[in-house]
């Protein structure tokens, strides 16, 4: 019996950490695009996000990533750009585009993902 229980404690501990493994996983496959202009960029932007002009997005999305299936966050000034932006890159397959929005509120976004 005490066997049993014991098997039962590492399978159950085992998926935990696959599932915590996985989970670290899925934060691996999100990236941020900023879709505004390289002056506007320059001037400020998401650590760690890539600059894009939303006129060339589909284009240049590859050198973000190629997965279709992958989280792209896009925001620019005030979300009118990010939105045609996600409309285009929705048009182009991708499963897993995000409009969020102008500057700050992509800011709040990801410092709230970071926690």
């Amino acid at each position: 019996m005490f066997k049993t229980l014991l098997m039962g404690l590492v399978v159950t501990l085992s998926l935990l950490v696959l599932n915590a493994a996985q989970a670290g996983d899925a934060t691996a496959d999100i990236h941020w695009v900023d879709v505004r202009t390289a002056q506007e960029y320059a001037a400020g932007h998401v650590e760690g996000a890539v600059n894009i002009p939303y006129t060339e997005i589909v284009e240049r999305v590859g050198e973000v990533t190629d997965d279709k299936d992958a989280t792209l966050y896009l925001y620019c000034r005030s979300g009118r750009r990010s939105g045609i932006a996600t409309e285009a890159l929705e048009a182009a397959g991708f499963s897993q585009v995000v409009n969020a929005g102008g500057l700050e509120d992509a800011r709040k976004k990801a410092q709230a993902m970071e926690h």
